[in-house]
């Protein structure tokens, strides 16, 4: 990897950062940078789930207030949300260059839609705390199955663990938003763990990436009262777009 990989490598995590903060759909843009390095995009997905880990965390730590409220329900879910993280990267490995390569433009175009429909796919705000009570398994199937997805592949993760706890749970929408985080974290960091041990993970990028994307987050958060996040959204959009498209041609042709 030469100087100038790097360089391209943290300034897309440097964006990616501040696009989660702001308005999500980071990992559409690391992703394909990556990949531009030279790196398989097996190889380049595995990057860039163990390079996330910093970020995950640093969004569950900035909403800790909101996770006390949720003791009752993170604990189960946290399992749950590690089991699925495991055996998505299971699914990971066991699938070939040829295949992931593949499928990697349905993946990018399932993320640009949910990105798109984010916002109807956004929970209703409760205006007030129900009663508390352990999840049971109507809870923790569906979360389990979101979570193989993120183990897998990733992008659109928190959009579309928060629509599926929007109908699993009616509480706060700030609670809410604050255990997705926390359940994305748990994925995104049992997956990387597993995925460390495969050979794969290129790390002088990934710890690039990873302060990039720390940097880029803290400065989303900053600036996320003065950029327009639905407008930024959609630059977003049409990038992914575009690559999904790209990455189409290059598997298909």
């Amino acid at each position: 990897m030469t100087v100038a990989d790097h360089v391209l490598v943290g300034v897309a995590a440097l964006a990616g950062g501040g696009v989660n903060a702001l308005a999500g759909g980071g990992t559409l843009i690391t992703f394909p940078a990556i990949v531009a390095t030279g790196v398989s995009v097996k190889a380049a997905n595995i990057t860039n789930t163990v390079a996330l880990c910093p970020g995950y965390f640093g969004g569950t730590y900035a909403q800790r207030k909101d996770l006390e409220a949720q003791r009752h329900r993170l604990p189960l879910f946290a399992v749950a949300a590690g089991l699925g993280g495991l055996t998505g990267s299971l699914l990971l490995l066991a699938t070939s260059d040829a295949v992931f390569k593949k499928l990697i433009p349905f993946l990018i175009l399932a993320a640009v839609t949910l990105l798109f429909f984010q916002d109807r796919l956004k929970p209703k705000t409760a205006t007030t705390v129900h009663e508390a009570h352990r999840p049971g398994l109507r809870e923790l199937v569906p979360i389990y199955a979101v979570s193989i997805y993120g183990g897998y592949f990733g992008a659109g993760l928190g959009i579309m663990t928060l629509a599926v706890l929007g109908l699993l749970i009616d509480d706060l929408f700030t609670r809410v938003n604050a255990l997705k985080q926390a359940i994305s974290f748990v994925v995104n960091t049992c997956a990387a763990i597993f995925l460390s041990f495969s050979g794969k993970v290129q790390w002088s990028l990934a710890a690039v990436m990873a302060v990039a994307a720390l940097i880029g987050g803290s400065l989303g958060g900053h600036l996320a009262g003065r950029l327009p996040p639905k407008k930024l959204r959609l630059v977003v959009i049409c990038f992914g777009f575009v690559i999904g498209v790209v990455y189409m041609v290059r598997a298909f042709r």
